[in-house]
Protein backbone atom coordinates (compact mmCIF):
# COMPACT_ATOMS: atom_id res chain seq x y z
CA UNK A 1 0.00 0.00 0.00
CA UNK A 2 1.05 3.23 -0.92
CA UNK A 3 2.41 5.64 2.04
CA UNK A 4 1.47 9.04 2.27
CA UNK A 5 4.20 11.41 4.12
CA UNK A 6 2.77 14.13 6.03
CA UNK A 7 4.28 17.51 7.24
CA UNK A 8 1.90 19.23 10.50
CA UNK A 9 2.28 22.62 11.01
CA UNK A 10 1.39 23.67 14.52
CA UNK A 11 1.49 21.62 17.59
CA UNK A 12 -0.67 22.72 19.91
CA UNK A 13 -3.65 20.86 21.09
CA UNK A 14 -5.08 19.96 17.47
CA UNK A 15 -2.00 19.28 16.25
CA UNK A 16 -0.49 17.42 19.09
CA UNK A 17 -4.12 15.29 18.46
CA UNK A 18 -3.23 14.53 14.91
CA UNK A 19 0.37 13.58 15.26
CA UNK A 20 -1.16 11.08 17.95
CA UNK A 21 -3.72 9.56 15.52
CA UNK A 22 -1.44 9.07 12.43
CA UNK A 23 1.54 7.66 14.40
CA UNK A 24 -0.66 5.24 16.32
CA UNK A 25 -4.08 4.40 14.30
CA UNK A 26 -2.89 5.36 10.21
CA UNK A 27 -0.91 2.65 8.75
CA UNK A 28 -0.92 4.41 5.64
CA UNK A 29 0.58 7.93 6.48
CA UNK A 30 3.66 8.74 8.72
CA UNK A 31 4.71 11.58 9.85
CA UNK A 32 7.84 13.02 8.21
CA UNK A 33 8.32 16.83 9.07
CA UNK A 34 7.12 19.39 11.53
CA UNK A 35 6.97 23.12 11.59
CA UNK A 36 6.35 24.65 15.11
CA UNK A 37 7.98 28.42 16.20
CA UNK A 38 7.21 27.79 19.94
CA UNK A 39 8.92 23.84 20.11
CA UNK A 40 12.80 23.66 21.27
CA UNK A 41 14.44 22.11 18.61
CA UNK A 42 16.75 20.16 20.63
CA UNK A 43 14.05 18.39 22.91
CA UNK A 44 11.67 17.74 19.75
CA UNK A 45 14.67 15.86 17.64
CA UNK A 46 15.34 14.13 20.84
CA UNK A 47 11.90 12.80 20.80
CA UNK A 48 11.53 12.12 17.44
CA UNK A 49 15.20 11.55 15.67
CA UNK A 50 13.34 10.74 12.06
CA UNK A 51 10.93 13.55 11.85
CA UNK A 52 12.57 16.51 10.20
CA UNK A 53 11.86 19.71 12.36
CA UNK A 54 11.99 23.85 11.67
CA UNK A 55 10.25 26.56 13.56
CA UNK A 56 9.73 27.87 9.32
CA UNK A 57 6.64 26.13 7.92
CA UNK A 58 7.58 27.22 4.32
CA UNK A 59 10.95 24.96 4.75
CA UNK A 60 8.69 21.95 5.29
CA UNK A 61 6.20 22.79 2.80
CA UNK A 62 8.90 22.91 0.11
CA UNK A 63 10.52 19.32 1.18
CA UNK A 64 10.07 17.01 -1.67
CA UNK A 65 9.55 14.24 0.26
CA UNK A 66 6.23 15.87 1.77
CA UNK A 67 2.97 14.44 -0.25
CA UNK A 68 0.31 16.58 2.39
CA UNK A 69 0.61 18.90 4.76
CA UNK A 70 -1.71 19.12 7.85
CA UNK A 71 -2.37 22.94 8.64
CA UNK A 72 -2.98 23.66 12.24
CA UNK A 73 -2.18 26.53 12.77
CA UNK A 74 -3.90 29.67 14.03
CA UNK A 75 -6.80 30.82 11.67
CA UNK A 76 -4.80 34.08 10.76
CA UNK A 77 -2.14 32.10 9.29
CA UNK A 78 -4.54 29.20 7.23
CA UNK A 79 -4.95 31.30 4.17
CA UNK A 80 -1.00 31.77 3.78
CA UNK A 81 -0.24 28.66 4.50
CA UNK A 82 -3.11 27.04 1.80
CA UNK A 83 -1.54 28.72 -0.73
CA UNK A 84 2.10 28.13 -0.49
CA UNK A 85 0.95 24.50 -0.03
CA UNK A 86 -0.92 24.65 -3.45
CA UNK A 87 1.82 25.83 -5.19
CA UNK A 88 4.19 23.01 -3.84
CA UNK A 89 1.59 20.68 -4.98
CA UNK A 90 0.49 19.22 -1.74
CA UNK A 91 -2.39 18.23 -1.00
CA UNK A 92 -4.04 19.63 2.20
CA UNK A 93 -5.92 19.05 5.67
CA UNK A 94 -6.67 22.47 7.14
CA UNK A 95 -8.43 23.32 10.43
CA UNK A 96 -11.53 25.34 9.96
CA UNK A 97 -11.73 28.18 9.05
CA UNK A 98 -9.93 28.73 5.52
CA UNK A 99 -9.91 32.54 6.42
CA UNK A 100 -11.86 35.04 7.70
CA UNK A 101 -12.48 36.62 4.32
CA UNK A 102 -15.27 35.27 1.78
CA UNK A 103 -12.77 36.68 -1.00
CA UNK A 104 -10.14 34.42 0.26
CA UNK A 105 -11.88 31.77 1.10
CA UNK A 106 -13.29 31.73 -2.20
CA UNK A 107 -10.37 32.08 -4.17
CA UNK A 108 -8.15 29.54 -1.91
CA UNK A 109 -10.97 26.97 -2.89
CA UNK A 110 -10.65 27.45 -6.68
CA UNK A 111 -7.08 27.67 -6.61
CA UNK A 112 -7.01 24.37 -5.23
CA UNK A 113 -9.48 22.70 -7.31
CA UNK A 114 -8.01 24.50 -10.70
CA UNK A 115 -3.90 23.07 -9.23
CA UNK A 116 -5.60 19.51 -8.49
CA UNK A 117 -4.37 19.35 -5.03
CA UNK A 118 -6.71 17.63 -2.71
CA UNK A 119 -8.15 20.15 0.02
CA UNK A 120 -9.82 19.14 3.20
CA UNK A 121 -11.64 21.15 5.84
CA UNK A 122 -11.65 19.89 9.84
CA UNK A 123 -15.18 20.13 10.24
CA UNK A 124 -14.21 16.95 12.57
CA UNK A 125 -18.23 16.55 13.94
CA UNK A 126 -19.21 15.13 10.66
CA UNK A 127 -17.44 12.25 12.06
CA UNK A 128 -18.42 12.12 15.30
CA UNK A 129 -20.12 8.00 15.02
CA UNK A 130 -23.17 9.09 16.34
CA UNK A 131 -23.66 11.54 13.61
CA UNK A 132 -22.67 9.76 10.96
CA UNK A 133 -25.03 6.67 11.77
CA UNK A 134 -28.11 9.55 12.38
CA UNK A 135 -27.18 10.67 8.63
CA UNK A 136 -26.71 7.08 6.76
CA UNK A 137 -30.44 6.46 8.72
CA UNK A 138 -31.83 10.00 6.41
CA UNK A 139 -30.01 8.67 4.05
CA UNK A 140 -31.88 5.58 4.02
CA UNK A 141 -35.37 6.84 4.18
CA UNK A 142 -35.80 5.62 7.88
CA UNK A 143 -37.73 8.77 8.81
CA UNK A 144 -39.03 9.68 5.86
CA UNK A 145 -39.16 13.19 4.28
CA UNK A 146 -36.97 15.35 6.73
CA UNK A 147 -38.65 17.92 7.88
CA UNK A 148 -37.14 19.75 10.56
CA UNK A 149 -33.48 19.77 12.42
CA UNK A 150 -32.45 21.14 15.72
CA UNK A 151 -29.14 21.47 16.95
CA UNK A 152 -27.91 22.38 20.20
CA UNK A 153 -24.07 23.29 20.77
CA UNK A 154 -22.82 25.22 23.91
CA UNK A 155 -19.66 25.25 25.06
CA UNK A 156 -19.06 24.05 28.80
CA UNK A 157 -17.16 28.00 29.74
CA UNK A 158 -16.24 31.29 28.19
CA UNK A 159 -13.06 31.16 26.23
CA UNK A 160 -10.08 33.82 27.18
CA UNK A 161 -11.37 37.49 25.56
CA UNK A 162 -8.01 37.75 23.76
CA UNK A 163 -9.20 34.28 22.43
CA UNK A 164 -12.82 35.80 21.43
CA UNK A 165 -11.62 39.25 19.82
CA UNK A 166 -9.10 37.13 17.33
CA UNK A 167 -11.58 34.25 16.83
CA UNK A 168 -13.97 35.79 14.04
CA UNK A 169 -16.97 36.04 16.34
CA UNK A 170 -19.58 33.44 17.75
CA UNK A 171 -20.50 32.33 14.28
CA UNK A 172 -17.12 31.60 12.43
CA UNK A 173 -15.69 30.50 15.01
CA UNK A 174 -17.86 28.19 17.22
CA UNK A 175 -21.40 28.16 15.45
CA UNK A 176 -19.89 27.20 11.53
CA UNK A 177 -19.53 23.61 13.05
CA UNK A 178 -23.40 23.46 13.23
CA UNK A 179 -24.20 25.21 9.73
CA UNK A 180 -21.72 22.63 8.66
CA UNK A 181 -23.77 19.95 10.23
CA UNK A 182 -26.93 21.32 8.86
CA UNK A 183 -26.11 21.12 5.44
CA UNK A 184 -24.43 17.63 5.93
CA UNK A 185 -27.43 15.85 7.94
CA UNK A 186 -29.75 17.57 5.51
CA UNK A 187 -27.92 17.30 2.23
CA UNK A 188 -29.15 20.47 0.91
CA UNK A 189 -27.99 24.21 0.69
CA UNK A 190 -29.23 26.72 2.93
CA UNK A 191 -30.65 29.95 0.78
CA UNK A 192 -31.81 32.02 3.70
CA UNK A 193 -30.87 32.63 7.32
CA UNK A 194 -32.30 34.28 10.22
CA UNK A 195 -30.19 34.61 13.38
CA UNK A 196 -30.49 36.65 16.91
CA UNK A 197 -27.87 36.99 19.33
CA UNK A 198 -26.93 38.23 23.01
CA UNK A 199 -24.85 38.79 25.84
CA UNK A 200 -25.97 37.37 28.48
CA UNK A 201 -22.47 35.54 30.06
CA UNK A 202 -19.93 38.46 30.37
CA UNK A 203 -20.18 41.91 29.01
CA UNK A 204 -16.27 42.11 28.35
CA UNK A 205 -18.16 40.00 25.21
CA UNK A 206 -19.52 42.94 23.99
CA UNK A 207 -16.26 44.97 24.24
CA UNK A 208 -14.72 42.58 22.12
CA UNK A 209 -17.68 43.27 19.69
CA UNK A 210 -18.92 39.67 19.62
CA UNK A 211 -21.96 37.97 21.69
CA UNK A 212 -22.36 34.62 23.42
CA UNK A 213 -25.32 33.40 23.33
CA UNK A 214 -27.05 32.95 19.52
CA UNK A 215 -30.29 31.32 18.53
CA UNK A 216 -30.32 30.67 14.27
CA UNK A 217 -33.04 29.39 11.51
CA UNK A 218 -31.80 27.96 8.33
CA UNK A 219 -34.13 27.77 5.94
CA UNK A 220 -33.11 25.40 2.59
CA UNK A 221 -33.84 25.36 -0.50
CA UNK A 222 -37.11 22.79 -0.19
CA UNK A 223 -38.73 25.10 2.47
CA UNK A 224 -37.08 23.12 5.37
CA UNK A 225 -35.53 23.98 8.57
CA UNK A 226 -32.53 23.74 10.75
CA UNK A 227 -32.76 25.32 14.27
CA UNK A 228 -29.73 26.03 16.00
CA UNK A 229 -28.98 27.64 19.65
CA UNK A 230 -25.94 28.39 20.72
CA UNK A 231 -24.03 29.27 23.75
CA UNK A 232 -20.61 29.79 25.59
CA UNK A 233 -21.34 28.31 28.51
CA UNK A 234 -22.85 25.57 29.70
CA UNK A 235 -22.78 25.27 33.60
CA UNK A 236 -23.39 21.37 33.37
CA UNK A 237 -20.91 20.40 30.61
CA UNK A 238 -20.20 20.53 26.82
CA UNK A 239 -23.62 20.00 25.39
CA UNK A 240 -24.07 18.69 22.06
CA UNK A 241 -27.27 17.43 21.01
CA UNK A 242 -29.07 16.46 17.53
CA UNK A 243 -32.65 15.98 16.88
CA UNK A 244 -33.74 15.18 13.11
CA UNK A 245 -37.70 15.22 12.88
CA UNK A 246 -39.21 13.65 9.77
CA UNK A 247 -42.19 12.61 8.42
CA UNK A 248 -42.04 9.13 10.03
CA UNK A 249 -40.16 9.42 12.76
CA UNK A 250 -37.41 11.21 14.48
CA UNK A 251 -33.99 10.81 15.07
CA UNK A 252 -32.39 11.79 18.25
CA UNK A 253 -28.51 11.80 19.18
CA UNK A 254 -27.89 12.95 22.88
CA UNK A 255 -25.18 13.86 25.04
CA UNK A 256 -21.94 11.83 25.41
CA UNK A 257 -21.46 11.30 29.13
CA UNK A 258 -18.46 11.20 31.76
CA UNK A 259 -20.23 7.54 32.58
CA UNK A 260 -23.87 5.60 31.54
CA UNK A 261 -24.48 4.66 35.53
CA UNK A 262 -28.00 5.80 35.96
CA UNK A 263 -29.17 5.78 39.73
CA UNK A 264 -32.64 5.65 40.65
CA UNK A 265 -33.49 6.28 44.41
CA UNK A 266 -35.72 7.91 46.72
CA UNK A 267 -34.79 11.26 46.32
CA UNK A 268 -34.98 11.30 42.20
CA UNK A 269 -32.88 9.45 38.96
CA UNK A 270 -29.54 10.55 39.03
CA UNK A 271 -26.55 10.52 35.62
CA UNK A 272 -23.37 12.01 35.28
CA UNK A 273 -22.98 15.07 33.63
CA UNK A 274 -21.89 15.57 29.66
CA UNK A 275 -18.55 15.53 29.07
CA UNK A 276 -16.57 18.68 30.12
CA UNK A 277 -13.97 18.86 26.79
CA UNK A 278 -14.19 19.04 23.14
CA UNK A 279 -11.61 16.84 22.55
CA UNK A 280 -12.77 14.08 25.16
CA UNK A 281 -16.41 14.67 23.25
CA UNK A 282 -14.65 14.45 20.00
CA UNK A 283 -11.93 11.68 20.16
CA UNK A 284 -12.85 9.32 17.83
CA UNK A 285 -14.29 12.06 15.08
CA UNK A 286 -10.38 13.00 15.09
CA UNK A 287 -9.11 9.79 14.61
CA UNK A 288 -12.05 9.57 11.86
CA UNK A 289 -11.43 12.20 9.73
CA UNK A 290 -7.27 11.59 9.40
CA UNK A 291 -8.51 8.15 8.22
CA UNK A 292 -10.51 9.68 5.54
CA UNK A 293 -8.07 11.74 4.77
CA UNK A 294 -5.55 9.65 4.66
CA UNK A 295 -7.87 7.28 2.58
CA UNK A 296 -8.83 9.70 0.02
CA UNK A 297 -5.40 10.39 -0.89
CA UNK A 298 -3.86 6.52 -0.83
CA UNK A 299 -6.84 5.69 -3.14
CA UNK A 300 -7.66 9.08 -4.94
CA UNK A 301 -11.29 9.63 -3.96
CA UNK A 302 -12.51 12.90 -2.96
CA UNK A 303 -12.35 14.10 -0.13
CA UNK A 304 -15.52 13.86 2.59
CA UNK A 305 -15.02 17.89 3.22
CA UNK A 306 -13.63 19.76 0.93
CA UNK A 307 -13.60 23.56 -0.39
CA UNK A 308 -16.96 23.97 -1.21
CA UNK A 309 -17.94 23.09 2.25
CA UNK A 310 -15.91 25.49 3.64
CA UNK A 311 -17.24 28.12 1.82
CA UNK A 312 -21.04 27.73 2.15
CA UNK A 313 -20.76 27.29 5.93
CA UNK A 314 -18.40 30.12 6.08
CA UNK A 315 -21.13 32.26 3.59
CA UNK A 316 -23.74 30.77 6.59
CA UNK A 317 -21.66 32.27 9.07
CA UNK A 318 -21.66 35.68 7.45
CA UNK A 319 -25.37 35.98 6.85
CA UNK A 320 -25.70 35.37 10.50
CA UNK A 321 -23.73 37.88 11.56
CA UNK A 322 -25.07 40.44 9.17
CA UNK A 323 -28.80 39.06 10.36
CA UNK A 324 -27.95 39.72 13.70
CA UNK A 325 -26.27 43.20 12.98
CA UNK A 326 -29.79 44.61 10.73
CA UNK A 327 -32.17 42.31 12.62
CA UNK A 328 -33.89 40.62 9.70
CA UNK A 329 -33.60 37.32 6.99
CA UNK A 330 -30.36 37.11 4.98
CA UNK A 331 -30.80 35.11 1.66
CA UNK A 332 -27.45 33.59 0.48
CA UNK A 333 -27.96 35.07 -2.57
CA UNK A 334 -26.76 38.94 -1.09
CA UNK A 335 -23.37 37.03 0.38
CA UNK A 336 -23.11 35.69 -3.39
CA UNK A 337 -23.25 39.19 -5.05
CA UNK A 338 -20.66 40.71 -2.40
CA UNK A 339 -18.56 37.93 -3.24
CA UNK A 340 -18.38 38.80 -7.06
CA UNK A 341 -18.14 42.23 -6.26
CA UNK A 342 -15.27 41.67 -3.91
CA UNK A 343 -13.45 39.58 -7.09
Amino acid sequence: MKQINIALLGMGRIGKIHFKNIEQHCSGAKITAVADPQIIDSLFKKQYPDIFFSKDPDEVIARPDVDAVLICTPTSSHADLIEKAITNKKNIFCEKPMDLSLERTTALSELAEEAGVKLMLGFNRRFDPDFMEARKSVREGKIGDVQIVKITSRDPGLPPIEYIKNSGGLFMDMAIHDFDMARYIMAKEVIEVYAKGLVVIDKAVAEARDIDTALTTLIFEDGTYAVIDNSRKAAYGYDQRLEIFGSGGMIQVDNNLHNRNILYNESGIHSALPLDFFMDRYAKSYLKEMELFIDALVNNKEMPVGGHDGLQATMIAFAAKLSVEENRLVKLSEINVAIKQLA
